[in-house]
């Protein structure tokens, strides 16, 4: 499938490429989105791609910060995943929140952009975030409707076997890692049905832990990753605070 010459990305840390870290970047991060408009653009010169997520945002917070700006740029391709750091919460309304997500891809819509959403990852391999399955399974579920109706395009995250493998996932459990960021492009641009020369590197090393091993290396994940989280949840504060889209108007990768 080929598309003309404007993508427009719009999320939270998912989107913005958090865990492929790129010091050379905006924020310090490359991430899938960044990987599918390199391939997008490479034989393009007139294409152009702004990346608005910001790391920490729910999804009102998308829908209201980012989804005017993206209509401004009139992009011919949107791809939006919002509310994972909703269902984390103590407490969501899945349907009232999906309400106001499925006016968000009616905008975008009807201004003729090509809308790709996405499903929530399955994490039934997490002692921790497997909690969340039946929260993930109801979103999904809505999620899936809501590109139906709209004949949008979905990336079914939640059926990707390969991330599975903790090697897909950095070093705090919660962000896919560069070989995770890779691997997203790929399935991205096979929805696209766009051809891609993506080389996915070496996955996260997961050494082979004795039970004491293993009990520290949990114990110090709660200490670096975990806690802060907790903490930034308890004072109403975000990793994204401060920070700014990497890629607010168009540029070529």
């Amino acid at each position: 499938m080929e598309f003309s010459t404007r993508y427009v990305a719009l999320g939270d840390s998912f989107t913005e490429g958090v865990g492929d870290e790129d010091l050379s970047r905006p924020n310090g991060v490359r991430g899938w989105a960044d990987r599918v408009a390199e391939q997008l653009g490479a034989a393009n010169p007139s294409f152009g791609y702004a990346n608005l997520a910001i790391r920490g945002r729910k999804l009102r917070q998308i829908v209201a910060e980012q989804v005017d700006q993206a209509l401004e740029l009139k992009p011919t391709i949107v791809s939006i995943y919002a509310g994972a750091n909703d269902i984390m919460r103590p407490r969501v309304d899945i349907d009232d929140l999906l309400v106001e997500y499925n006016d968000a891809v009616t905008r975008l819509s009807a201004a003729g952009a090509t809308v790709v959403m996405f499903t929530g990852f399955d994490a039934r391999g997490s002692k921790v975030f497997s909690t969340m399955r039946g929260r993930t399974a109801i979103y999904n579920e809505l999620v899936r409707g809501i590109a139906g109706d709209h004949h949008a395009l979905l990336v079914d995250y939640w059926r990707f076997s390969e991330f599975y493998d903790w090697g897909m996932w950095a070093t705090d459990r919660m962000h896919m890692s560069a070989a995770g960021h890779a691997t997203m492009a790929k399935r991205f641009l096979t929805v696209l049905e766009h051809e891609h020369s993506i080389d996915v590197p070496p996955m996260t090393p997961v050494p082979e832990l004795s039970p004491a091993e293993a009990i520290r290396a949990n114990a110090r994940w709660v200490r670096e990753y975990a806690a802060p989280w907790v903490v930034r949840r308890v004072t109403g504060t975000s990793s994204g605070d401060g920070l700014q889209p990497k890629y607010p108007d168009y540029i070529h990768l």
